[in-house]
Order: structure tokens, then C-alpha cells, then sequence
């Protein structure tokens, strides 16, 4: 049985580790190793802080999303924006590439998210935001009932 959980929130950066921490609170329940909690969780970080920065360009009125669902081994995760939208994923998705080198950015945000998870699929339209889906399975030590 999927279980599933749903968070939306202000695009503010002092958000960021709400989303985190909410994530590893749900996926706490399939008992992560600490490596797997604290790849999710810097993952997660990565999306966020993304959604926040570039596609809302720091604009407090701006909602990300995200959607968690546990499917046995399985951790499906959705972060989503409905800013600015990327214009070229390709060149996004290079290491050390940044639109913001102002703000000090590393341009190592999807190069940590493909190192960190097993799929992940960025999907964006320029002018109407951006879906990252991320797929992980765990290695399951033990699982706890309900």
C-alpha cells in the first residue's frame, strides 16, 4: 500500500529546513540508515533551496510543493515550483553551472541530487516552473508496523 504525504509552503529560505526535516520525519518510519536519512534530507535541501532561489527568484509569494509516497522500498519524492521555469535543463543539470554566481552558488545542486538518488527526472517549462522527481530505494533493515 502507498502511503503518501503532501506539504506546500512560502518560497522563504528559513523554510528550506522545514521541508527537510518534515520529509526525514515521514520517511523515518521505513528505518533509514543515517547515510540514507542524510542523503534525503541534503536532497531535499538541494530541491527546495532551487525552487526558492531560481524559480521564484527569492519571491516570498511564491508555494513550493512536495509530495512523498512510500511504496515498500520505495521513496518517491516531488518538489515543485510554479516559478520562472528553466530554460535549458541540459546546461542546468552540468556541474558547477549557476545563474546566481552572485549569490555564491555552486551550481552542484543536481549534480548532489543524481549522486545522492536513484532516478531523477527534472521536468520545466520556462514561464510555468519546475517538477523534480526523485526516486529512491532504500535498503531495508527493518520496517515498523503502521
Amino acid at each position: 500500500m502507498k502511503n503518501v504525504m503532501k506539504l506546500q509552503f512560502s518560497a522563504l529560505s528559513r523554510n528550506e529546513s522545514f521541508a527537510r526535516v518534515t520529509v526525514a520525519a515521514f520517511i523515518a518510519q521505513l528505518d533509514p540508515t543515517l547515510d540514507e536519512l542524510t542523503e534525503i534530507k541534503t536532497v531535499v535541501s538541494e530541491a527546495v533551496t532551487n525552487a526558492i532561489i531560481h524559480g521564484y527568484e527569492n519571491d516570498p509569494s511564491g508555494i513550493v510543493y512536495i509530495e512523498v509516497s512510500i511504496e515498500d522500498h520505495l521513496i518517491e519524492m516531488l518538489i515543485k515550483d510554479e516559478g520562472l521555469g528553466i530554460v535549458d535543463v541540459e546546461e542546468a543539470r552540468q556541474p558547477l553551472f549557476t545563474t546566481k554566481p552572485d549569490l555564491e552558488r555552486s551550481g552542484m545542486g543536481f549534480t548532489i541530487m543524481e549522486n545522492f538518488m536513484d532516478e531523477v527526472e527534472v521536468l520545466t517549462q520556462p514561464g510555468r516552473g519546475t517538477e523534480v522527481r526523485l526516486r529512491k530505494h532504500l535498503k531495508m533493515h527493518k520496517m515498523l508496523c503502521n
